[in-house]
């Protein structure tokens, strides 16, 4: 028999990246699970009028039951990085998915405002774990190579469910009281968490990691006050709030956080940051860091401004707000996962590069609004600033996260949903100062009502397409990671 040369032979074929079962059904429980979480943070926005009405209360008392569940992510999102090192995957869930539930149970039954506001801050506490605890399971169990698309369906999750949380809302209270927002979502999250409690396992280490007090003190009053002052002054541009409330705010949010990262930068030494912050010593992850924060602004200053034009100027209802908004957020869920398989085949850039120069355009083009612009523009400029904002939400989170070594994904994913905070607070703030204070200038000047609205909102929309000019120049500077990151030399 002839001998053969074992160097021609042809090299066994690599096994393709798969995800095992068990750690599907993880990933998908998760998916679910935040999904519902998520939306609940803007599905309250077109209830404020009639919870006035219910409850007796003014516009700024109702506007705290969007600024308590901000506020109560703000300050508890920071705090999950360490304690998901800390407690199992299992814990994790059935700890937020108990809270959430209890919070939405308390809202659908609540007697009164107070009540009502207390169920949402811990509604907004279970929704806090949730994100980080899906961003940091997916980052382990997913191979680099399936990241991208696996990650498309997170950014179903985390742009989506803010879409069209509105228009759920609204075709609930066309129909229905207020408290069935809660009572539609409350058995929906009951079979969330006895399905979790069923199946979910704990597919991370644990540690027995020491929480620092005082960084958690320290956290709760930078990033609560910063939010919170950003809230104020985007609450009728500021007009609403005595001056030493807002600035008061914002001085304790800044002064708390300086505190905050000084104490981090202390307590990393020694591997017990609340938040380690040597994540920013990785280029790709600050980069994808300042770019989420500037689309998150876009997103989330868009989703407050155009109902008040489609309201406002143009006099519609909140079910039809709801409906012409609910095109763009059905593309953003539909273009995720493919935009997940081309981040997985290509470099990042060949999506985040065209999806900022898409945000930027449409918000150009909202700049030239009236009171008589057909609607049918309005939603094509929806649709074309969805699908921008969906070409950029997953490469940024998966190329940011994925530069980082496996131990700080908990930090780096809490750092992730702590940006989202701020960025949508100071987004929403920004464009809301500027349409008040425009419009009030231009009803004072002889402008009629809705004249002088939609002169604000074009100046609003303006402020939105300058900030995403740095977007689009920030787009240039996003790579895809190593698929084993390496520690910078000086990380330690």
């Amino acid at each position: 028999m002839p001998s053969v040369d074992a160097g021609a032979l042809p090299a066994p074929a690599a096994a393709a990246p798969r995800i095992a079962p068990r750690d599907q059904r993880v990933i998908w429980l998760l998916l679910a699970a935040t999904f519902v979480v998520i939306l609940n943070e803007t599905i309250m926005t077109v209830a404020i009028p009639k919870l006035m009405d219910d409850l007796h209360i003014d516009a700024l008392a109702a506007q705290w039951l969007s600024t308590a569940f901000m506020l109560t992510m703000a300050v508890v999102i920071p705090i999950t990085g360490i304690l998901l090192q800390r407690f199992t995957t299992r814990q994790m869930f059935i700890a937020a998915m108990s809270l959430f539930s209890l919070g939405t149970l308390s809202a659908a039954l609540a007697p009164g405002f107070l009540v009502l506001v207390a169920a949402r801050v811990v509604q907004a506490s279970g929704t806090a774990i949730m994100l980080p605890l899906l961003m940091t399971t997916l980052m382990t169990l997913v191979p680099p190579a399936l990241r991208g698309r696996t990650m498309g369906n997170v950014s179903i999750v985390i742009s989506v469910a803010p879409a069209i949380g509105p228009t759920i809302s609204g075709l609930i209270l066309n129909f229905l009281a207020w408290r069935w927002i809660f009572l539609i979502v409350l058995p929906i999250a009951l079979i969330m968490l006895f399905i979790g409690m069923r199946f979910v396992e704990n597919v991370t280490e644990t540690e027995k990691v020491r929480i620092d007090v005082l960084s958690v003190i320290l956290s709760a009053l930078g990033f609560g006050g910063l939010v919170y002052g950003l809230t104020l002054s985007g609450e009728s541009g500021g007009a609403a709030a005595s001056p030493f409330m807002l600035w008061g705010s914002l001085a304790v949010g800044v002064l708390g956080l300086a505190a905050f990262v000084a104490r981090q930068l202390l307590l990393q030494r020694k591997d017990r940051a609340l938040l380690d912050l040597r994540t920013f010593r990785f280029p790709i992850f600050t980069v994808a860091i300042v770019l989420m924060a500037i689309t998150t602004a876009s997103m989330f200053g868009v989703i407050i401004v155009l109902p008040l034009y489609l309201q406002h100027v143009l006099h519609l209802d909140t079910l039809a707000t709801g409906l012409i908004l609910l095109p763009g957020g059905l593309i953003m869920g539909l273009a995720a996962p493919f935009v997940g398989r081309i981040y997985d085949r290509f470099d990042p850039r060949v999506l985040v590069v065209p999806g900022s120069i898409l945000v930027s355009l449409v918000l150009w083009a909202l700049t030239m609004v009236t009171e008589h612009t057909p609607i049918a523009m309005v939603v094509a400029a929806h649709v074309v600033l969805s699908l921008g904002l969906a070409m950029m939400f997953t490469p940024l989170f998966t190329a940011g996260l994925g530069a980082l070594p496996p131990h700080l994904y908990s930090h780096g994913s809490a750092i992730l949903g702590t940006i989202q905070q701020v960025g949508g607070a100071a987004g929403t703030a920004l464009l809301i100062a500027v349409l008040t204070l425009q419009s009030t200038a231009l009803a004072a000047g002889g402008a009629g009502a809705d004249a002088a609205q939609a002169g604000g909102i074009r100046t609003a929309f303006l402020a939105g397409a300058i900030i995403s000019l740095f977007g689009v120049a920030g787009s240039l500077f996003i790579r895809k990671p190593a698929d084993s990151p390496s520690e910078p030399a000086f990380a330690h």
